[in-house]
């Protein structure tokens, strides 16, 4: 995995202008099917994909915190919802709530989430490719390839399944 991760950038940057081409494309002319595929090829992917050895997205991005994620994590905590803010959030440049630091402060030392039952919205969704209405996230799809092995090989898969 390490070395799939170590090449992972090189890959997706070399792939780039190629996917953004494809996913412009896409954007203009959605094949009927295509939530379908997409589902077909996150299922496959994800049977052979083990998160947990990698977790390049909670080492390397932080998710966004919804109103409805602080709630949850800071009951989860037994905190007030802005002591929890406080403790672990910032707001970012699009006023959003988002970790004070990554690597993910929930993640431990076997890559394993301490707060996986009550996680972000945007954690349970990563890497978003069995998303219904996948075309409207082409452009969260393409940053997501150069974070996610699997994500990446979906978006190969894809490109393969449905040429464009």
């Amino acid at each position: 995995m390490k070395q799939i991760l170590n090449n992972l950038n090189k890959l997706a940057k070399d792939k780039h202008i190629e996917n953004k081409k494809y996913f412009d494309k896409l954007k203009k002319k959605q094949p009927k099917n295509l939530d379908y595929v997409m589902q077909e090829l996150h299922d496959k992917e994800f049977k052979k994909t083990d998160c947990l050895q990698c977790a390049n997205c909670c080492k390397t991005t932080g998710p966004l915190f919804t109103l409805a994620d602080i709630e949850r994590i800071s009951k989860s905590f037994r905190q007030k919802p802005q002591q929890f803010i406080e403790q672990y959030l910032r707001v970012d440049e699009d006023k959003d709530y988002v970790l004070k630091s990554v690597p993910c402060t929930f993640l431990d030392n076997e890559n394993y989430c301490m707060i996986y039952d009550v996680r972000p919205k945007a954690c349970r969704e990563f890497p978003h490719t069995d998303r219904k209405k996948f075309h409207q996230i082409a452009d969260l799809t393409l940053k997501n390839v150069a974070i996610c092995p699997a994500a990446y090989n979906i978006v190969e898969e894809m490109k393969k399944r449905l040429p464009l």
